[in-house]
């Protein structure tokens, strides 16, 4: 990572419900312009870790680093501080705890897509990316409430047609964006994601639900859009050829803890990775 900048970094972050330990000190880092995926059995934490990083959940302990500066930071507080059952519980405790919002985090510059397709159900497909692209717009709330800024609003526009061109969707552009095929739901939350003009990006199991074919110009389209917007992207996936042909990367975790990590050789001959996918053979 020496070589690199480091988008992100996760350092000893956990996740606890009541008793449950979801994420268990979770350390890893993504440098500028790598894809790195995150993988592991069902129910393993990785959704889990992605909603600390992205401020739906505040972890119960740890930190998150953006390009070197705490945009996360938790301890134990309350009952939890009786129920805590993971690692370093006085750590943080001397600095001020850190909760953007869903919304601060992405005007950071992170965008996310969902395990769960999120789209807007009542917009139309071209209403969608333009309601994202309202993140970066330069209006205030005078101009917007006179209408003065009819420039920007027509940029924003010209901007979301040309996104939706790039990803084969203009023909949809008018069709409400849930009446799309499953495949077209999943490029259209991520042109939406694009919209937001982040730096780090990232999928929750982009490839759910898609055929062979479909995964491997998923794949192709992931390294394109990397190139062409200077991307970081970090995702969840569980289909491992996509995974092994397009990371540059590999973090694995089983119940909520890391067992491994590397690159995708590497990974692929660890054997904690093996017996965490397939169990321990009885002799």
């Amino acid at each position: 990572m020496s070589e690199k900048n480091t988008a992100l970094r996760m350092e000893n972050v956990t996740m606890q419900f009541g008793g449950v330990v979801a994420v268990n000190n979770l350390s890893l880092e993504v440098g500028e312009g790598e894809i790195v995926a995150i993988i592991g059995p069902n129910g393993a934490g990785k959704t889990t870790a992605f909603n600390c990083i992205t401020g739906i959940y505040q972890p119960t302990n740890g930190l998150v680093e953006y390009y070197g500066q705490p945009i996360v930071r938790g301890y134990p507080q309350g009952k939890m501080r009786k129920l805590y059952a993971g690692e370093n519980a006085g750590l943080y405790t001397d600095q001020r705890p850190l909760n953007p919002t869903p919304d601060k985090v992405t005007r950071l510059g992170i965008a996310r897509t969902f395990q769960n397709i999120r789209l807007w159900k009542s917009m139309t497909v071209f209403e969608n990316v333009l309601t994202a692209k309202h993140m970066r717009a330069n209006i205030n709330v005078f101009s917007a409430t006179l209408r003065l800024d009819h420039g920007e609003e027509r940029r924003m526009r010209e901007e979301t047609q040309a996104l939706l061109e790039e990803q084969d969707l203009l023909r949809y552009k008018d069709d409400l964006a849930v009446s799309l095929p499953y495949g077209l739901q999943r490029r259209l939350e991520i042109a939406r994601a694009l919209a937001t003009q982040p730096q780090l990006l990232l999928l929750d199991e982009p490839a759910a639900g898609m055929n062979p074919q479909e995964t491997q110009e998923l794949g192709e389209f992931i390294v394109r859009i990397r190139e062409k917007y200077n991307l970081t992207i970090f995702m969840i996936e569980h289909h491992m050829d996509l995974v092994m042909q397009f990371s540059d990367r590999i973090y694995v975790i089983d119940f909520g803890k890391l067992i491994s990590s590397g690159t995708p050789a590497q990974v692929q001959a660890d054997p904690r990775v093996v017996e965490a996918y397939l169990g321990v053979t009885e002799e």
